[in-house]
Parts: C-alpha cells; structure tokens; sequence
C-alpha cells in the first residue's frame, strides 16, 4: 500500500494527568514533514516508526499529534525514510560547524545541567584575544572526541568528550581567564559534568520544515 502524500492531522496541548480543554487545531501535514517529527521522537527505529504511523499518535514539543492510523508497507517505508539522514561515525568533528555544547551528568539516566550556545561562549571579555568557546572547542579536539550518533530532533551530529581531571581542570581554568561575567557562574556549577556533548548540525537542504 502507498504512503499517502498529505495527512489530516489533528493537534493539542498535552497535558498529563488532566483533561484539557484547549482547542483543536486541525492541519495538513506533508508526509515528509510527518516523519521528520517522528524520527525526532524515535530515531530512524523502522519497526518503531511503523508502530507510530500505525497507531496514529505521537507527543512531540509538548502536543499530542494525533491521526488516521496509516499501515506502511515495509518497502515504502524504508523508501521514505532513506530521504532521511543516518548517522555517519565517518564524520570528523568540525568545530566550525558545532552550535552548542552539553555539559551533562552521566549514569543510566543523564541529564544537561548546561546548555552552552555557541554565541554566548564566543562573547570576548575586555582586553582578551580569545574566548571561552574557542578554548573549549580546542580542548575537544584533542581529547579524543567520540561520535555520538545522529540527533533527528537536532539535525546534527553529536561529539561526545568525557571528562576526566586534566580536562576539567583545563575548562576551569578557560573559564577562569576567558569566560565573560555572566557566564562564569554557569560554567562553576557544570564543573560536576562528567562529559560533553557537542552539536553540529549538517547543512541540508533536502529535509523539511518541521511542525509546531
């Protein structure tokens, strides 16, 4: 069976544990741009994808989307999701192309305890030549950065730099020197972070727009 091309889709404020009563919106969703928020949530997981088309609903960016269950054949599926980037190890870390960097608490479940825009850390204090991003990003480069996979709800590519003593020291010590005001207090307290992810996003122009 053909993947249709255009789906009605339904949405609306999720909100656990209540009932809303928030409206409904109604809209057309292109099949590209459906699948773009599914793999955002699910990753290029094919028998996890076919069960969300199937069961016509996902909760993304805080809605619930909801739609006629759709039962994809799995060569039109996998021909659909082949439009789609994969994750590619081959990739070399390029800190021209990274945005921010994750300063995240490991164990089985981990969790960003800072969120660095790349913007924010390029910010030069008085007199100071360089900044804290670009130290950060030479750090990463020559501590065995590991690829981290393919981030659909991103569109980039993760680089994972664990932490160990010398490193954490070396970005106390940047922070120190380089880090503007603002930023020096956020920087203290991801000096528990255990690793780093840094994000960079591929230049594409093939995927879609992505949805509310």
């Amino acid at each position: 069976m053909a993947l249709p091309e255009s789906i009605p889709v339904r949405y609306s404020d999720e909100e656990a544990g209540y009932v809303s009563i928030r409206p409904v919106v109604r809209q057309t969703f292109r099949l590209d741009e459906l699948l773009d928020m599914i793999l955002s949530v699910a990753g290029k997981d094919v028998p996890r994808v076919h069960q969300i088309l199937r069961s016509g609903t996902v909760v993304y960016h805080f809605f619930r989307y909801w739609w006629t269950g759709i039962e994809a054949g799995q060569d039109e599926l996998q021909a659909a999701l082949a439009r789609f980037p994969d994750a590619d190890p081959s990739r070399a870390f390029s800190p021209d192309a990274c945005v921010s960097a994750k300063f995240e608490i490991g164990g089985a479940n981990p969790r960003s305890i800072l969120d660095l825009d790349r913007n924010a850390g390029s910010r030069r204090r008085m007199f100071r030549t360089r900044s804290f991003w670009g130290m950060l990003v030479e750090i990463a480069a020559a501590g065995k950065l590991a690829y981290h996979g393919y981030s659909y709800g991103q569109r980039a590519d993760l680089y994972e730099l664990e932490l160990d003593p010398e490193k954490i020291a070396k970005i106390a010590q940047a922070a120190g020197r380089l880090a503007t005001r603002n930023l020096r207090p956020a920087l203290r307290a991801a000096a528990a972070s255990q690793k780093i992810v840094f994000v960079c996003p591929r230049n594409s122009q093939s995927q879609p727009d992505r949805p509310i």
